[in-house]
């Protein structure tokens, strides 16, 4: 009779999540690779080509599926108007799929509806929903797979999501990986149409990137490759691997090499796990592949010294998953674990990511978007070039042709890394003549300071200091407290 009376909690406690994340649209808290992937969905409006300057093919996005996604908004919505409607669709996809992880591990509706808020409160879970990158859809497939695939058994989810995962982000083989082998572990046996559907997987990414890009993987992963390509000891490793722990496997970043805070909690973790596993159910298979998966990924992840945040937001997640089963299936004094997992854990980190999100979003909209605004009113001519790094916000609103310093959106710049990688930048400038130069430094001071001056000359200075003060003092505290954005030299040649 409860569950009967409970049974549409969780779907309300879905749509509560939604809509109290739209909060965080308000923080303009855009990541920047999202502008790359959505200027590749325009180009591909524009010019029919799946690229980033024109005609020239380039897979600049390190996701398919989510170009494809992008196009279809700016083609309903318009470039003026698709942003926020992707973000508002990223979120609810990601709710989705809390749904159906919360159904696979709870059974109660009640539990599951409180796990579907808690869980979709963490400050990944806002990055995924509001950031507008791909991990929205990519966490949506995953848990579309698990929960019809594996949980339901359907024959169609094993072969048509390991495709479209595949297709949204190539370095899913990982998940895909894992969760064959601890399948193969669980049921002593092999689910073919699963083999079946990744190989299609993998057949249709690389049948798709050589046939239309010649090439076998993204150009995005050739060119962080190359571009961060460095020989060092394995005990240098191990230093690295250690010194970016605790700040990439842990929700929370703190200054210094060593964070206590991620320390706990994944201890927690463990302790949960080992609790919750020991009462045989069958929905332990997916709380341990979640588990293994989570550290997996971090440590391949952090082992190739890949530093960028949103790699790590949904293992971050699914770690998590044990301690909220653990803490919501707690029968004496179960009021008293909720409270104190709230008021502990969830509101301070809520509350971190709102700090986070404010402060970054003014580094990112009010500011890097202004340096692309500016240049797009100062040069009206949109085939000039221009050579910065990185390739997100100034190339989106500015509209000129780029090349980046990683060699991302285009590929002149890795050729310039494979003949001369200590002078690359100067050979780029040298032998491709951007009319514009967006730099980190003062170009006019170093080695290769003469051929600047000569060649150049510095129009604008962009301080993130400037960018800091506001009519709100709570605001104005936060973008002091937190400065986001960096500051940058912008020259024009002369000559």
């Amino acid at each position: 009779m409860k569950s009967q009376q409970y049974r549409n909690l969780p779907v309300l406690a879905a749509l509560f999540t939604v809509v109290f994340k739209l909060l965080f649209l308000l923080t303009h808290h855009i990541q920047e690779d999202a502008f790359i992937t959505w200027r590749v969905a325009q180009n591909l409006l524009d010019y029919g080509v799946i690229g980033f300057n024109g005609d020239t093919k380039i897979s600049a996005s390190t996701t398919h599926l989510y170009v494809f996604v992008s196009w279809f908004f700016n083609l309903i919505f318009g470039k003026e108007h698709f942003i926020y409607p992707l973000l508002v669709f990223n979120s609810l996809l990601f709710t989705v799929g809390s749904y159906w992880l919360g159904k696979l591990v709870l059974k109660d509706a009640v539990l599951q509806a409180w796990f579907i808020v808690l869980f979709g409160l963490l400050p990944p879970a806002v990055k995924i929903s509001i950031l507008g990158m791909e991990y929205g859809i990519l966490f949506f497939l995953y848990m579309a797979l698990l929960y019809f695939g594996f949980h339901r058994n359907r024959a169609w989810a094993q072969i048509v999501f390991p495709v479209l995962i595949l297709f949204t982000r190539i370095d899913t083989v990982i998940f895909l990986g894992i969760l064959f082998v601890c399948d193969g572990i669980h049921t002593r046996r092999i689910r073919w149409k699963y083999v079946l559907g990744g190989l299609l997987g993998v057949i249709a990414v690389v049948g798709f990137n050589e046939l239309y890009f010649h090439e076998l993987v993204n150009n995005t992963i050739v060119a962080k490759s190359l571009a961060y390509q460095h020989q060092y000891s394995f005990s240098q490793k191990l230093s690295f691997f250690f010194e970016n722990f605790g700040n990439f496997w842990g929700m929370l970043k703190l200054p210094g090499t060593f964070n206590p805070f991620t320390v706990v909690v994944l201890v927690f973790e463990l302790l949960c796990l080992l609790a919750i596993i020991r009462k045989k159910e069958e929905r332990n298979f997916f709380i341990v592949f979640l588990f293994v998966f989570g550290w997996a990924k971090q440590f391949i992840f952090l082992s190739q010294r890949s530093y960028f945040d949103w790699y790590y937001w949904i293992p971050q997640m699914v770690l998590f998953v044990s301690v909220l089963v653990f803490v919501l299936e707690q029968k004496s004094r179960k009021y008293l674990w909720r409270t104190l997992l709230v008021v502990f854990y969830i509101l301070p980190m809520l509350l971190f990511q709102t700090v986070h999100s404010i402060a970054t979003g003014n580094g990112e909209w009010n500011y890097r978007r202004g340096i692309g605004l500016f240049l797009n009113h100062y040069e009206k001519d949109k085939n000039q070039w221009i050579f910065l790094e990185p390739a997100g916000y100034v190339p989106y609103f500015s509209g000129l042709r780029t090349m980046d310093e990683v060699g991302l959106v285009d590929k002149g710049v890795q050729n310039e890394i494979l003949k001369d990688r200590i002078h690359y930048q100067l050979n780029v400038v040298k032998n491709h003549k951007p009319r514009y130069l967006l730099s980190y430094q003062d170009l006019f001071q170093g080695k290769d300071a003469a051929y600047y001056r000569s060649h150049y000359r510095l129009i604008r200075e962009f301080r993130i200091r400037e960018h800091l003060n506001s009519s709100n003092r709570l605001l104005e505290k936060i973008y002091y407290m937190k400065p986001s954005g960096t500051d940058y030299n912008l020259y024009e040649r002369i000559k």
